[in-house]
């Protein structure tokens, strides 16, 4: 019994980061989109463009910053909806892996970008964000997801085509 009860708890045990991480990211995607500064120019203290702006300076990835800043709007939109797309793939399981990659890229921007300044760097949530990805990224969505039921489904024909 206690074997059984320890197999179930190593095999579901990345559910409950999967679970936060989906709802989470979802919820900052949607956020973004429904926020009325976000997608304002730089007179909006609160809309990408001055964020980024503002971070240009202290950030080693300053000269990538400038990049975003030649088209604001589609860079605000894009990183809106990578976190939406990021936070579906890992809430629902659908190809776990990309998403978590997803997340990591999106979180590391966030360290270098947002983040680069606190100090001590273990105050900064980005970094923790980053770190919760790296398991998603090793491990996928194996189970409760869809990748598992589109893995079953392809296992189901190709065992029906061997026995033919």
């Amino acid at each position: 019994m206690v074997s059984r009860w320890k197999a179930l708890g190593e095999q579901y045990a990345l559910l409950p980061l999967r679970l936060f991480l989906g709802v989470t990211f979802i919820y900052a995607g949607l956020d973004k989109l429904t926020d009325a500064h976000y997608f304002q120019g730089v007179g909006d203290g609160q809309s990408f463009a001055a964020m980024t702006s503002g971070l240009k300076g202290s950030s080693p990835i300053g000269p990538l910053l400038d990049l975003a800043l030649k088209a604001p709007t589609a860079f605000a939109l894009a990183f809106a909806l990578g976190e939406l797309a990021v936070g579906l793939g890992a809430l629902f399981g659908v190809l776990g892996r990309v998403a978590a990659i997803g997340g990591v890229l999106l979180n590391l921007s966030l360290f270098l970008t947002v983040s680069w300044q606190v100090h001590p760097y273990y105050l900064g949530n980005d970094l923790i964000y980053l770190m919760a990805w790296v398991p998603l990224v090793l491990a996928g969505t194996p189970y409760l997801s869809a990748d598992a039921w589109f893995t079953s489904v392809r296992a189901a024909r190709s065992a029906r085509r061997l026995e033919r």
